[in-house]
């Protein structure tokens, strides 16, 4: 069996993800390393290979790129590794919705309340990296950061009315991004992060409040129905230190977009799909639904849900690429 260069600090999902990653991209593209600073690794692509994007679906490159152009958005710094999220989640939802029908067959397994894509919305129905651009509704967006969702997906429900689901993914994380203002050394206040500061306290002491003047917790005191004041004073810390922050973040972009009297969505949802081999965040997402109190507004799937969907759709596009991301992401 080939020895491929791996980071060493990696959990058992993570090193077969990326030992499994290394063997398709041999077989597949090059059996070259690529470099993160003076170290090589089998798992990223040769420099020369990053800008072409070869472990991007090959049908939907076109598209990425042309979205790409007519909404800007970045290509992350670790779009070049085989186990980028922004690629995985590219992968994903790009062939599927490149047919509305077929895609509102294949997202009803895990939104049954989905019933037809509104491809007169943002992009003919989606939107990469994702943050109700032109509003900046939390205040935090700027030229290099910012909250935003992988992808957003607007929709009509059964109902008729028009919806948007924002959704983030995750592939080999194990665990979500922790607070920025709490790891800054500009905070001066991080005494009032560590006791309970969030509903009490946190609005006058939280850095991003004072000194960012981000609308994070404007919202979240605003939407009591949301972010139960109850819920928010039991943790003997603030809830949103750790992983669960951007969870919150996404979530108030979500409750901020609906809670709109002049918008255009009736009803905004947000959700995280992870590979179903990654149980390390499932901790911090049960949390978080537990916090907020258990609404439907957030909730969580695997990405073989809709793989399997897909294998079973009536049409032969959709299910070839069922069998490539099932060959790339499963073994």
């Amino acid at each position: 069996m080939t020895k491929y260069i791996i980071p060493e600090q990696l959990n058992d999902f993570q090193r077969s993800m990326y030992l499994h990653l290394c063997e398709w991209k041999s077989r597949n593209i090059s059996g070259q390393p690529g470099s993160f600073g003076e170290k090589l690794y089998d798992v990223i692509l040769p420099g020369s290979l990053q800008q072409g994007l070869p472990h991007l679906y090959g049908p939907v490159r076109e598209r990425f790129r042309e979205h790409q152009k007519k909404f800007p958005f970045s290509t992350h710094k670790f779009a070049g590794h085989m186990a980028s999220s922004q690629i995985a989640c590219a992968n994903l939802f790009l062939p599927i919705l490149d047919n509305p029908v077929v895609a509102a067959k294949v997202l009803r397994a895990v939104k049954p309340d989905l019933k037809s894509i509104a491809v007169e919305e943002l992009d003919k129905g989606f939107r990469l990296e994702f943050w109700d651009q032109g509003v900046n509704r939390l205040g935090d967006h700027c030229a290099h950061s910012g909250t935003d969702a992988d992808i957003a997906i607007a929709y009509r429900n059964q109902a008729g009315e028009v919806c948007l689901w924002l959704i983030e993914h995750k592939l080999t994380e194990n665990e979500f991004t922790t607070c920025g203002a709490y790891r800054s050394h500009a905070n001066q206040h991080k005494d009032a992060c560590d006791s309970n500061a969030a509903a009490r306290r946190g609005r006058e002491n939280c850095y991003y409040h004072t000194a960012k003047e981000f609308n994070y917790w404007k919202i979240t005191l605003k939407n009591k129905a949301m972010f139960p004041l109850q819920s928010l004073q039991k943790p003997e810390s603030c809830p949103f230190k750790g992983g669960m922050n951007p969870l919150w973040r996404n979530q108030l972009m979500a409750t901020a977009i609906e809670a709109d009297p002049n918008g255009r969505y009736k009803k905004v949802y947000f959700s995280v799909v992870h590979h179903p081999g990654n149980m390390s965040l499932l901790p911090t997402m049960q949390a978080f639904k537990d916090l907020i109190g258990q609404k439907d507004r957030f909730f969580w799937f695997t990405s073989d849900q809709l793989r399997d969907a897909a294998r079973v759709a009536d049409h032969a596009g959709i299910q070839a690429w069922a069998k490539w991301y099932d060959e790339l992401y499963f073994w």
